[in-house]
């Protein structure tokens, strides 16, 4: 029998599903919606190596790369048979692409793109965001169950969706051991499965099953900061140098692994996005130097590497306050290309002294 983790690796790369589905954007979106709707649904990404100048000519080539490959992708068909695309608005990025998305199928109707949707949520930490939300996730719920013409099953979904991160928190134990059980490319594809949740959970238990059985990760470990990576590009470029990346605090990777929901109500998931994750888009520099310094320490990583993409600057804007918290060398790459890392600094013995 394949192993759980081969089975997961190959359903990361093949970053599809079969017949209609429901695609979506962003860190936001109520995925456990889409479940309790009963749609397949993907999150759809970029692809560095198929160019994105469809994208660039709609979005402008001042927008973050990788929601420009994603338009190019959609333009292309790349995602075959898609019925829908949720967008969530998670950063300026993703909320161009949804108005980009909605004058596109307007304007041009023959292109037969699909029907986009937003979900607006915010962050701010105000009892009137709090009302904003819960609105704004029961408008939602209602447009899927007008879709589907099919009443929700909530309590499954949120009790499915918690225990894939249940789990995901365990797998992501695996990798902050010493020496490491996966490398940061492995986990990226085993939290970034294109499964259903529940064949989703069902391998990450078997993996934790055959966890005595993964290679041991040896080299110097670093954390990755920065801009989110909807592809493994970058991951493989940093670990060919012979690094192993133990925790990224992006939302493909450790941010990925957030509490549960808890209650099946439409509340509770408002309440649960409403906290959101600490992304750089949305938390403030002394946030994420916080969560910076703490994870450090849990992974027990010996470099820091804040990777910034080109048109993506906010990453950049949080270094000097999260070197500032921690006690092992930082180094910052900037202006990055989509999918490319320049290693240059990565490759001294001590990048960013304190």
């Amino acid at each position: 029998m394949v192993s759980a983790l081969a089975a997961l690796e190959e359903a990361y790369a093949r970053r599809a599903q079969e017949g209609p589905v429901v695609g979506y954007v962003g860190a936001d979106v109520p995925v456990e919606l889409l479940t309790a709707a009963g749609l397949r649904a993907i999150r759809l990404t970029g692809d560095p190596e198929s160019g994105s100048e469809p994208g660039d000519r709609y979005l402008g080539r001042g927008v973050d790369p990788a929601a420009r490959s994603v338009l190019t992708r959609l333009l292309d068909g790349a995602f075959g048979d898609l019925h829908r695309v949720v967008v969530a608005h998670d950063c300026e990025a993703s909320l161009r692409l949804f108005y980009a998305l909605r004058e596109l199928r307007r304007v041009e109707p023959g292109r037969g793109l699909p029907e986009a949707y937003l979900v607006d949520l915010l962050h701010l930490p105000h009892r009137t965001t709090a009302r904003y939300n819960r609105r704004r996730v029961g408008e939602f719920a209602a447009r899927l169950e007008a879709w589907t013409g099919r009443e929700l099953d909530l309590a499954g979904a949120v009790a499915a969706h918690d225990e894939r991160r249940r789990l995901l928190a365990a797998v992501a134990e695996l990798r902050r051991a010493v020496p490491a059980r996966l490398t940061g490319r492995q986990f990226l594809a085993v939290a970034n499965a294109v499964l259903p949740v529940t064949e989703h959970f069902a391998l990450l238990a078997r993996l934790l099953s055959e966890a005595d059985r993964l290679d041991e990760h040896t080299g110097r470990r670093v954390f990755l900061s920065g801009s989110a990576h909807d592809t493994p590009h970058v991951y493989e470029a940093i670990e060919a140098e012979g690094h192993v990346i133990v925790g990224e605090d992006h939302s493909f990777g450790d941010l990925a692994v957030t509490g549960p929901v808890g209650t099946a109500s439409l509340d509770a998931l408002a309440e649960h996005y409403h906290r959101g994750i600490l992304t750089a888009h949305r938390a403030t520099p002394g946030a994420r130097a916080a969560y910076a310094a703490a994870a450090v320490r849990r992974c027990r990583a010996e470099l820091f590497v804040a990777y910034c993409r080109e048109s993506d600057e906010a990453p950049a804007w949080d270094f000097p306050a999260q070197r500032a918290a921690l006690d092992i060398p930082a180094v910052l790459l900037e202006h990055q290309e989509y999918g490319r890392a320049d290693l240059t600094a990565l490759r001294k013995e001590d990048p960013c002294p304190k």
